[in-house]
């Protein structure tokens, strides 16, 4: 095989501390852990709940815990974190502490960029009580215009001059949820950029998130510098009708389970030989333990499954550039969608080792 120099990005949440939005709406000391530990079967062979193991039940407040998370995330082959990142508008945030510390700290010494989470919040998002058939709106993502983008620069210009901040081909990385929210994507990059420039900084390579193939050529996609390609519910599109998620609501167990090794070839595309269009790894997801049994669930997911759809993922961009060897994992620690990378009770360090097994096929 072609040696290749991948770089992979994996998406990491920040939601494992409590904060007092999170407590009015759920309850003192609510965290991502109060699902995961509320997790339940909902049929045989079901792998719910599921356990950490090295890390534990662990507090993102704590220094130690994201020095450990760093150097599983390095053992593992990981390039940088994308930080999960919220900026509803007008300077309002929410779970930042984590990345503040890490970057007051100066700890751990891992690359690191951000990924704008520019949308709502929703009650029916985060946990498994609320009515499924309502949306109760905890937060709204807003774009009050020209100000609010130069807020937003300035209030994570400190994170952006951190000398680990990740660059791909030189400039700073940042990921956006949903790009086609944002009313002008072009002025928003326009005004980054040239604050970039007026920083001392080099521009930003934004990178947009999209499920769709048949959108990669329509604005303001094409305005982006990169595209992730984020296929996972295509394993899922034959669950995605109306009438199957109705009768979801009813039924006493999941029906939008998925084997694993099937879901696997949904993920593949030719578009990944693209120039600038970014393949996801995805080791696993069951997003039950938050929306119950209304919840996607990929069944029989393995350490060694996953190392093989890496090794189908790495083999679509070898021909690539190095710098455009560019790789999205969802996820590093999104435990309660069963979307993690981490340690646990039942695998250990086994997609860990899986991701590196992968990439040293390639990486000589």
């Amino acid at each position: 095989m072609k040696d290749i120099k991948p770089q992979i990005i994996a998406f990491y949440l920040p939601q494992f501390h409590p904060v007092k939005e999170n407590d009015e709406w759920w309850g003192k000391g609510f965290t991502e852990w109060t699902n995961v530990g509320k997790a339940r079967k909902y049929y045989r062979g079901h792998y719910q709940p599921r356990i950490p193991a090295d890390l534990g039940y662990y507090d993102l407040r704590i220094e130690d815990v994201r020095v450990q998370q760093a150097e599983l995330a390095r053992e593992a082959g990981v390039s940088a974190f994308c930080y999960w990142h919220y900026w509803f508008g007008n300077g309002d945030q929410l779970l930042e502490q984590p990345l503040r510390e890490v970057v007051e700290s100066g700890n751990p010494d891992f690359p690191f960029c951000l990924g704008w989470a520019n949308h709502d919040w929703s009650k029916k998002d985060w946990n498994v009580d609320a009515n499924r058939l309502s949306v109760s709106l905890l937060k709204k993502q807003l774009y009050p215009g020209v100000d609010d983008y130069k807020q937003h620069f300035y209030t994570m210009l400190p994170t952006f001059k951190d000398r680990r901040y990740y660059k791909v081909k030189g400039r700073l990385l940042f990921y956006i949820y949903d790009l086609s929210s944002i009313p002008n994507f072009g002025e928003f990059k326009e005004i980054w950029n040239k604050l970039a420039a007026e920083n001392g900084l080099p521009a930003f390579y934004f990178v947009a998130n999209l499920t769709d193939s048949a959108k990669l050529k329509d604005d303001p996609y094409t305005q982006c510098d990169g595209i992730n390609l984020n296929l996972k519910n295509n394993a899922f599109l034959g669950n995605y009708n109306r009438y199957v998620r109705w009768i979801s609501y009813f039924s006493p167990i999941p029906i939008n389970v998925v084997q694993y090794r099937k879901a696997m070839k949904t993920w593949l595309s030719d578009k990944f030989k693209e120039k600038t269009v970014y393949p996801t790894i995805i080791p696993n997801w069951d997003h039950s333990p938050r929306v119950g049994k209304a919840g996607t669930i990929l069944h029989n997911s393995t350490p060694d499954l996953f190392e093989e759809h890496v090794v189908q993922i790495l083999d679509s961009v070898r021909e690539k550039d190095n710098d455009d060897q560019l790789i999205f994992l969802k996820s590093w620690n999104e435990w309660a969608e069963g979307n993690y990378m981490e340690p646990d009770l039942k695998f250990g360090k086994g997609y860990i080792k899986a991701l590196k097994n992968a990439i040293n096929k390639f990486v000589k």
